[in-house]
């Protein structure tokens, strides 16, 4: 049966690619946008919920992954910078702060839906504008939630992060993921035995 990444995220795909098991992807054409007065958590739990609902609805008979990730900072949700002086702004306030990062995501088979998120906490060095030029230069993170690369140079803004699954901050928490898989009858351990 086939497994359906709903992305377009390349960092997702190769997060997802690590547990070596055959898989598709397919963007997924949802409204991005917060609803009034929606929470940071509640709006990437929607949208993870909402990008596999849509894929599955194109696909019956797949096993469908939907994952979102929304950046918060002070208590408000922060989005990907999309030029160097977003970027050069949010990196800025972040210095010497905490930026919570939620990543939810969901898993369905078209019949029944498995959701859960993950919160990872990132303390930001108390950067220089030096420090945070380079950075900008060298990785150019305009397409990242809070234009910080954890799976790249972004790793050095960080004085230090805590989360129950490393990968999470990347957008796609993989320990997390293979649970749900489990749940559907997919353990990446024994892909063979797999019957959706």
């Amino acid at each position: 049966m086939p497994l359906i990444l709903a992305s377009s995220s390349r960092y997702r795909r190769a997060l997802l690619e690590r547990l070596q098991l055959p898989f598709d992807t397919q963007a997924p054409d949802i409204d991005e946008h917060p609803r009034p007065g929606e929470a940071p958590l509640a709006l990437a739990r929607r949208l993870a919920r909402e990008k596999a609902a849509r894929v599955a609805a194109d696909h019956p008979g797949a096993l469908v992954i939907g994952s979102d990730q929304v950046a918060v900072f002070d208590g408000a949700p922060i989005g990907k910078p999309g030029s160097y002086e977003a970027a050069y702004q949010q990196l800025s306030r972040f210095a010497g702060r905490t930026v919570s990062f939620e990543t939810a995501v969901c898993v369905t088979d078209g019949r029944r839906q498995a959701l859960e998120h993950v919160s990872t906490e990132c303390e930001f060095l108390p950067l220089t504008p030096g420090q945070i030029e380079h950075y900008l230069r060298a990785e150019q993170p305009f397409d990242t939630a809070g234009s910080a690369k954890a799976e790249a140079l972004g790793i050095a803004l960080m004085a230090r992060m805590r989360s129950d699954d490393p990968t999470a901050i990347i957008g796609l928490p993989l320990i997390t993921v293979c649970r749900l898989l489990r749940d559907f009858g997919l353990d990446p351990l024994q892909p063979a035995a797999f019957q959706l």
